[in-house]
């Protein structure tokens, strides 16, 4: 099988790296998210298998067809508004039910299958500049490095063995540098006891997750309150960045049918806790970058890699999350930082290469990285709003 032949270290290492930071640094806000809805335990365990199998067979799938590397994850944005809404309804008195969550979901998937299956989505982004894309990118990307850095003020010493390893590697090995960056600091945590493995407990039977179904209910007051606010988060946040890491990489997707399986992948998973699947940003700059693998033409393993990973989480549920979250955050924050420094440089020098574009990249990229958020919109979607208006102010000036 061309697959395995097409696969080799590096490559599963960036799999493997993406699930690592694309979980870890996550998943406690989808265990609030559908807490927050009165998730049981085995709902909680349930969402896992959704979500692991939603993003495994998006990701693994059209990888392997395609042979190109695409990249699916849940709505992180999408959690956080889910947990903050109904948090503060039940704050009210007037909770949202499971049952109004999960008619929530699967409306806000109809919604970006719509989306997809017209092309609306992927028209709008072919007007969006190529150095606005790439600031966006860079400002996406760069709060992860920024996060890695900062790790240094909670664990030095790993910190700053990683970095030590990563430079090293750099010069000498530089094809194996995230593997063995990774590798140094898994050892240097195991010796020196940072963290002990903790262990949740969930329903399993025979070894696997069994999934928990809910019936979806529908009303005007969640549609409004909760499908809405996740569909607009979930493509201006989510999916925006994410087709702006597949222009940056250089592959040619075809974005409207990939948007509409995420969406449809929704719809179908909704009722057992797949609250909304979309394109990545972060993992996918991990895996479509020359650090996955030499020839651009065989990354598409390492999205393989992902998500069958991904597929098997699913599979036993949040108990393999539990090892995951043993990892220091300080190891995850550093691997995702240093994973990330070659796409954020290469995004940095395309979107400021262009004198006339390079002040609209410029703010763009700061927007972005700002963090800001307004009307419950993130700094991704605005970053480009305010880019554009930068970039026709600036043309078009006497």
């Amino acid at each position: 099988m061309r697959f395995f032949s097409d696969l080799n270290f590096p490559a599963f290492t960036a799999g493997f790296v993406a699930v690592l930071v694309g979980f870890t640094s996550s998943v406690a806000i989808v265990f609030q998210a559908a807490l927050s809805f009165g998730a049981t335990p085995a709902q909680l365990s349930s969402w896992m298998w959704a979500l692991g199998l939603g993003m495994g067979l998006c990701t693994a799938l059209p990888s392997l067809w395609l042979k190109k590397p695409v990249m699916v994850a849940w709505s992180t944005p999408g959690a956080a508004v889910l947990a903050t809404t109904a948090t503060a309804a039940a704050a009210a008195g007037t909770p949202y039910s499971m049952h109004q969550a999960v008619g929530a979901f699967m409306l806000s998937g109809a919604l970006v299958a719509v989306f997809g299956a017209t092309g609306w989505f992927e028209k709008l982004m072919h007007r969006v500049p190529m150095a606005i894309a790439q600031a966006l990118l860079a400002g996406v990307l760069a709060r992860f490095a920024l996060n890695g850095f900062a790790a240094a003020g909670a664990d030095t010493a790993l910190v700053a063995t990683m970095l030590l390893a990563y430079l090293l590697c750099k010069r000498f090995l530089p094809r194996y540098a995230v593997p063995i960056t990774l590798v140094v600091g898994i050892i240097f945590v195991a010796t020196n006891s940072i963290k002990t493995m903790t262990s949740w407990q969930f329903p399993l039977i025979n070894g696997l997750t069994m999934p928990v179904w809910v019936s979806p209910s529908v009303d005007w007051g969640s549609a409004v309150s909760l499908a809405l606010p996740l569909f607009i988060v979930t493509m201006a946040s989510q999916n925006l960045p994410g087709v702006a890491a597949i222009r940056a990489s250089g592959y040619q997707l075809p974005l409207s049918k990939i948007i509409s399986l995420t969406g449809f992948a929704t719809v179908a998973l909704a009722p057992f806790g797949g609250f909304a699947l979309n394109l990545s940003a972060i993992t996918a700059a991990m895996v479509m970058g020359p650090q996955a693998h030499e020839d651009a033409n065989k990354r598409y393993t390492a999205a393989v890699s992902c998500g069958l990973i991904y597929v098997g989480i699913g599979l036993v549920g949040a108990a393999v999350v539990g090892v995951l979250q043993a990892f220091p955050k300080a190891l995850i924050a550093a691997i995702a930082g240093l994973a990330l420094l070659g796409t954020i440089g290469n995004a940095l020098a395309a979107a400021l290469e262009n004198p006339e574009e390079r002040e609209a990249g410029l703010i763009t990229f700061l927007v972005t990285l700002s963090g800001v958020v307004i009307a419950g919109i993130g700094s991704a979607f605005w970053g480009v709003v305010v880019g554009l208006v930068a970039l026709r102010i600036l043309k078009h000036k006497a």
